[in-house]
């Protein structure tokens, strides 16, 4: 292949494939390209998308790491490199967008399509407290914790005192394993054990607990739910 993306023929460019057939016809390589934009001696925009995802595997592991951890890839910078981290923030936002209709979480395969794609991208395991109407539909959700529920040091009632200040109905508390890996550790039990029984004392449904991992072959189920397993 050419070092240079003018040499390539112009209907088989990311750019004008992209404006003539869509983007999803364009691979991952040469989306990425379109961000990269320019190439570097011995390598054109496409070659460097395609050794980004030869290094990092995959789109997703990419997208997990931090920008200033993208600075520092061959090629990259800090102009090139903050173009990719805006595009990774963009997707995961547009994931997580409110539609202008209800958003009903009244099932884990709800709540999985609702939050899984976001919080499959970090690299960090992130603790939220999602607020549902007598509905079971979204009020909020807010991150209360980074780290393990093993190392979380908020109480249960701190975090139903967010949902009586916001006159939820119920609540569901959602978090995710960075491993892909959704089983529940032995802390991951002990705390919802400790959830539902003070939700019990103020009133309020605790509707779920949802730990958000990665489907794989072996995994065709990506999450865990407590409520479905018979622990709520």
């Amino acid at each position: 292949m050419s070092h240079r993306i003018q040499d390539i023929p112009e209907n088989d460019r990311p750019r004008e494939r992209l404006l003539r057939l869509g983007p999803q016809a364009l691979s991952d390589a040469e989306l990425l390209a379109l961000f990269i934009n320019t190439g570097t001696k011995g390598e054109n925009a496409l070659q460097i998308g395609e050794r980004l995802l030869r290094e990092h595997r995959s789109l997703r592991d990419l997208s997990r790491m931090e920008p200033v951890a993208l600075t520092s890839i061959k090629a990259l910078g800090p102009a090139k490199a903050a173009k990719l981290a805006a595009a990774f923030e963009i997707g995961r936002r547009a994931s997580r967008e409110a539609a202008p209709r209800d958003i009903f979480l009244n099932t884990p395969q709800n709540v999985y399509e609702f939050a899984g794609p976001e919080m499959q991208a970090l690299s960090y395991e992130s603790v939220r407290l999602v607020l549902l109407t007598t509905k079971l539909t979204l009020m909020r959700m807010d991150e209360v914790f980074r780290g393990t529920l093993n190392e979380c040091n908020a109480s249960p009632r701190e975090l139903l005192r967010k949902a009586l200040a916001h006159n939820a109905h119920a609540i569901i508390l959602l978090h995710n394993h960075p491993s892909g890996d959704p089983t529940p550790s032995d802390a991951d039990r002990r705390a919802t054990r400790r959830l539902r029984d003070a939700a019990a004392t103020m009133d309020i449904l605790l509707q779920d607990h949802v730990i958000i991992g990665s489907p794989s072959e072996s995994r065709p189920t990506p999450f865990y739910s407590f409520r479905e397993h018979g622990m709520i």
